[in-house]
């Protein structure tokens, strides 16, 4: 932040227009050297494969060669992020279905390779689909495959996207000013809030005296530690994003205030589940096809949805866990809950999502079985101890702080009072100093704290 981006921003705003690309490839490429000095070879290869295969299918279109060229591409970015990401789990999984010995190859994950990945896709099924012109230059399509402010832990961007502003964009003070304010923003989420309930969680669930309220805290922890860990990151990236003149698309809308798994899934890691819309449920013929077939699809979709987040059974038990329920409500529930009030269809998301994200967090499936078995009391753990209720007035206040925060009551409030001409003056004086003190306070605290890196880093 007060070194490397410092930095970047300097040279940035110092060269012309035509160099700015090459000056944010340039960077993006150190950024990444920096925590994967050999891997960033690799991203160059994957980079350069789309940049080939989009020339070749852009030069055969309309013709059969487009399509194998296509489905070439498809197949080397999917084969190179199988071998990295997923050979130990085949392997492992072979060894105890067969009884064999096979070694693990041990391969350390490139990072930031389950986004870039997606990305390179985007680009090259778009120019098939003639959704987006292929990019000639080499130069712009590894900026937008490199960009490193949303690189190694997402969002997704789509090339279509930012594809005009990769060529002409727009830079002012109005996006600057912005882009500050949410990268801190984003930066609190991370710094002063997840990190605080990773720290509950921990807690809670290790306490002597855990029990099954205590657990069903713990769950409220966790769902908030991935929320604001996460949804910190997007938003450090939208807003670096618009600095450099890139209008990166929203990847979390207040999913705490869901009243369906599907609106959940509308509003949480939304560049994940459109990218899976676009790219594999609507290709596979989404709701326009047979109840049977739409049931495989949604099972396809979400099995992958799971299996992209890691190579463990836990993620895959957590995207099917989703798909049990979204078929549910397609078929009964969303009747149902359209009958009763509403508060009632939000106590039932927050049960599912709850859940959902303790499985996420366990470790194998005994421990999916033995932490949600510990939620409904099937662990044989006390209903409620003087350990729990230690932990959970400790962190009181930033638990409302958190809930609150993972609703839209502070956002709607402050328009609200943007309504008015004073309101307005109120808050344009208020919030460049929230913004300072927001930065001083959560740079006072990495400094001082232990190396805690964004969650969606090991994706």
């Amino acid at each position: 932040m007060y070194y490397f981006l410092a930095a970047v921003l300097v040279i940035y705003f110092i060269v012309p227009f035509k160099f700015k690309n090459l000056v944010l490839l340039v960077t993006s490429l150190v950024f990444y050297f920096y925590g994967e000095p050999i891997y960033t070879l690799l991203m160059l290869a994957a980079t350069l494969s789309s940049y080939i295969h989009g020339l070749l299918i852009d030069k055969f279109k309309g013709t059969k060669w487009a399509k194998v060229f296509l489905w070439s591409s498809v197949i080397t970015s999917l084969a190179v992020l199988g071998f990295f990401k997923y050979s130990d789990f085949f392997i492992s999984n072979i060894n105890s279905v067969l009884k064999t010995d096979i070694a693990l190859l041990g391969i350390a994950l490139p990072i930031g390779i389950s986004f870039y990945t997606f990305q390179s896709l985007s680009y090259t099924i778009d120019v098939y689909r003639g959704e987006a012109k292929v990019q000639k230059s080499f130069i712009r399509l590894a900026t937008y495959v490199a960009l490193f402010p949303q690189l190694i832990a997402g969002p997704i961007v789509r090339y279509t996207t930012v594809e005009e502003e990769l060529s002409e964009r727009t830079h002012s003070f109005e996006n600057f000013s912005y882009g500050v304010t949410r990268f801190c923003i984003g930066l609190a989420k991370k710094v002063l809030l997840a990190d605080t309930f990773a720290a509950f969680a921990i807690s809670i669930k290790g306490a002597e005296g855990v029990s099954v309220v205590g657990m069903w805290f713990y769950a409220l922890a966790i769902f908030l530690q991935i929320y604001f860990d996460f949804s910190g990151y997007s938003d450090m990236a939208i807003g670096l994003g618009r600095i450099f003149g890139f209008h990166f698309l929203e990847n979390f809308n207040y999913p705490l205030i869901s009243k369906s798994a599907a609106e959940f899934w509308r509003r949480w890691h939304m560049s994940l589940g459109t990218w899976f819309r676009d790219y594999v449920y609507i290709p596979l013929g989404g709701n326009r096809v047979p109840k049977w077939r739409w049931l495989i699809n949604t099972l396809i979709v979400w099995f992958l949805t799971g299996f992209w987040h890691g190579a463990d059974w836990t993620f895959i038990i957590w995207g099917v866990y989703f798909a049990i329920f979204l078929v549910l409500e397609k078929f009964a529930l969303k009747k149902f809950f359209d009958k009763i009030p509403a508060v009632f269809s939000h106590i039932y998301v927050a049960i599912v999502v709850f859940v959902s994200f303790v499985i996420f967090n366990a470790n194998g499936a005994a421990g999916i079985l033995s932490d949600v078995g510990g939620m409904f009391g099937l662990t044989g753990i006390p209903f409620f101890t003087s350990d729990t209720a230690y932990y959970i007035s400790g962190y009181a206040f930033i638990l409302i702080i958190g809930i609150i925060g993972a609703t839209p009551i502070v956002k709607n409030a402050v328009l609200k009072i943007k309504e008015s001409n004073i309101g307005c003056r109120i808050i344009n004086v208020l919030e460049p100093i929230f913004v300072i003190a927001v930065l001083l306070v959560a740079t006072a605290y990495f400094v001082d704290g232990s190396f805690s890196p964004f969650l969606y880093f090991r994706f």
